[in-house]
């Protein structure tokens, strides 16, 4: 953690101490909200730190203790909230100039849920704008920076809950992943980030930006703090039609359960082209990690993963199209004045879109156009079923699947802003399980050439977090050795 003053507590043990009327959840709060004064000036991790509705939750969870009533698995924990989740009475923007002024009736499901279990939401994170890009730099409010080098991007489109965890402003953040949201800035930021199987967390209240792809997620310091928090928020919500019926599981507890006979894949077609070499060998290094821990590893090929990119940028963004046409200036937020309804439409799009979010309208749009349809969404349809596929039959020989998170470690701000293609190939690995609706986590392992950290990104079959949990508990434990 690089936070000057932050609790050094994990979410455990502050559970714990809290319900055990050993420290207070107050106490608890304010040592963080101090972490924020301290530094968010800098970091602009927020684009609302929620203090008074904080200190109330707080001293709610405190009352509750004292009566002796059950306070929940994370009772006094503070965590920080992506901007894109539904808070009912709290302005929720998605870092877009169109939701100006606009505040939800109704909380997100897992909004509810964290409430339930005792937590105590301190704020709402930066985002790229509608979640579309990865360095938080397309937010309408500026840019998020990297903790642990200001000058840097701290990866998106969560970067803000990413760069809160790693700030030490909350022990955990939630943030969502359509293609790498969660993961990437996780690597980038140097904590753990997880994307769960599609449907395993409620998406209501959850501002939609490509439907089938959209999944929430933690992010904290330790892997144990991630599976709790997961299994806080995952569970069926009958208010989503996309929600299963599976639990998650028992992920706290298979994160000791170590990896000897588990079968792991280093995907071949994510080691190779635009790689770092420094990521490479942390990769490798995990791999070998794994190895001596008693899993045995070996590379395997999932071929239809190189185009997944591609596809990626004709559904997502036809997705998009398709949700973002009711911010019309009538329901949502803010309204430009016109002479005609038609006029006073584009005005309010055109005022309230941020470039990239134009970008991927526009794309979208084209895509699902008389004539380019099955030329183009057709097709990058065709491919998900080949990733599905390809990832099936690597699941048959492997238990998980081992790759980089992110090409590289963080760059400086400004560096892709303006090469959109650059900037999309940040989520060249993190893509495939987004298409196959799998679960994948960034487990921090070691640093680059520059001193920056890297993740290394596991992946699991549908439901197979508790394998995955696995295998992260171990490539901690080890990464904790090298130190």
């Amino acid at each position: 953690m690089t936070g000057a003053s932050a609790d050094e507590m994990s979410a455990h043990q502050i559970a714990a101490a809290v319900r055990a009327g050993e420290r207070s959840a107050v106490e608890v709060l304010d040592g963080y909200l101090q972490a924020i004064e301290a530094r968010e000036g800098e970091i602009h991790a927020f684009n609302l730190v929620t203090a008074d509705a904080a200190r109330e939750a707080a001293a709610a969870v405190d009352a509750a203790v004292a009566a002796g009533d059950e306070v929940g698995p994370l009772a006094g924990v503070p965590i920080a909230l992506k901007d894109n989740l539904c808070t009912r009475g709290l302005p929720t923007t998605c870092s877009s100039k169109i939701l100006d002024g606009w505040k939800p009736p109704y909380d997100a499901t897992v909004v509810t849920r964290l409430a339930a279990a005792g937590a105590v939401a301190v704020g709402k994170t930066n985002l790229d704008e509608f979640a579309m890009g990865s360095s938080t730099e397309n937010s309408a409010f500026g840019p998020t920076r990297n903790p642990h080098d200001p000058t840097r991007v701290p990866g998106g489109s969560s970067g803000g809950s990413a760069a809160a965890v790693a700030a030490g402003f909350a022990p955990l953040s939630l943030g969502s992943d359509t293609g790498g949201s969660i993961r990437q800035p996780a690597s980038l930021c140097g904590v753990v980030g997880v994307k769960p199987t599609y449907g395993a967390v409620s998406r209501y209240g959850l501002i939609a930006f490509a439907s089938s792809l959209d999944q929430i997620g933690p992010f904290a310091r330790t892997v144990s703090d991630a599976a709790l928090l997961l299994e806080v928020i995952g569970g069926h919500d009958p208010a989503d039609s996309t929600s299963i019926p599976e639990p998650v599981g028992d992920l706290v507890g298979a994160v000791g359960g170590g990896v000897a006979g588990l079968r792991v894949g280093v995907v071949r077609e994510l080691m190779v082209e635009g790689i770092a070499p420094d990521v490479a060998a942390r990769v490798n290094a995990a791999a070998d990690a794994l190895a001596a821990a008693g899993a045995t590893v070996d590379e395997v090929s999932v071929p239809a993963c190189v185009y997944g990119l591609s596809a990626y940028y004709l559904i997502a963004p036809a997705e998009a199209s398709s949700n973002l046409a009711r911010y019309d200036g009538v329901r949502y937020g803010m309204r430009v004045d016109a002479d005609n309804v038609a006029a006073m439409n584009e005005a309010t799009r055109t005022a309230g879109f941020g470039d990239e979010v134009k970008r991927r309208i526009m794309l979208g749009t084209f895509a699902l156009s008389a004539g380019y349809y099955d030329a183009y969404y057709g097709k990058a349809l065709k491919v998900r079923t080949l990733i599905l596929r390809d990832m099936a039959a690597a699941y048959d020989d492997f238990d998980v699947l081992l790759s980089p998170t992110a090409p590289t470690t963080a760059f400086e701000l400004g560096a892709k802003a303006d090469d959109p293609m650059s900037m999309y190939l940040s989520d060249v690995c993190t893509i495939p399980s987004n298409l196959a609706g799998h679960p994948a986590m960034s487990v921090p392992f070691g640093a680059g050439d520059d001193g920056l950290p890297i993740g290394v990104q596991i992946m699991a079959p549908a439901l197979g977090e508790t394998t995955m949990f696995r295998v992260a508990g171990a490539l901690e434990a080890a990464a904790g050795g090298e130190g």
